[in-house]
């Protein structure tokens, strides 16, 4: 926009501007619960599949199919669910950032620029997005599940 809005105008871009950002924050809290939410699923059921490993492993090859596919599932719901709060969060900063363009601070779009271009101290070179790692943590319960199955199948 190459026109500066007038007082009016200004007061609700800014009151539109509070709203996404506590939308964001919401979204953001809302994955935070989720991320809760599955880690204790899933360290739960691992953990009864490894105490009743024994008896699983005396039970038909299927059983232990039908349990390792439980956990990959839990696993493959957990990460996309939090590819979808990545995909929200993405189009919601996107959405923010185009709002600061009429602000005279751009608090987010600086933020998220100085950790892409300042390196980072320590050992590693660049920031890692939270999104990134998190999504890792599903993975690792597959790779557990799997080696659950081959353990039961084995015996």
């Amino acid at each position: 926009m190459t026109t500066s809005p007038d007082p009016a105008q200004r007061t609700e871009i800014l009151e539109l501007y509070k709203l996404a950002v506590e939308m964001a924050d919401r979204v953001s809290a809302r994955r935070g619960t989720a991320n809760a939410f599955f880690l204790s699923v899933q360290t739960a059921f691992v953990g009864l599949v490894s105490f009743g490993f024994p008896e699983l492993a005396k039970s038909p090859w299927w059983a232990s199919l039908a349990v390792a596919l439980a956990g990959i599932t839990l696993s493959a719901a957990w990460w996309l669910q939090l590819r979808s709060y990545r995909d929200l969060n993405t189009a919601k900063f996107k959405g923010i950032n185009k709002i600061e363009e009429l602000l005279p601070v751009k608090i987010f779009a600086d933020e998220w620029e100085a950790l892409r271009r300042d390196p980072i101290v320590g050992w590693r070179k660049r920031y890692a997005e939270l999104g990134t790692s998190e999504r890792v943590v599903p993975l690792v319960f597959v790779a557990a599940h799997l080696l659950l199955l081959v353990g039961t199948l084995t015996v």
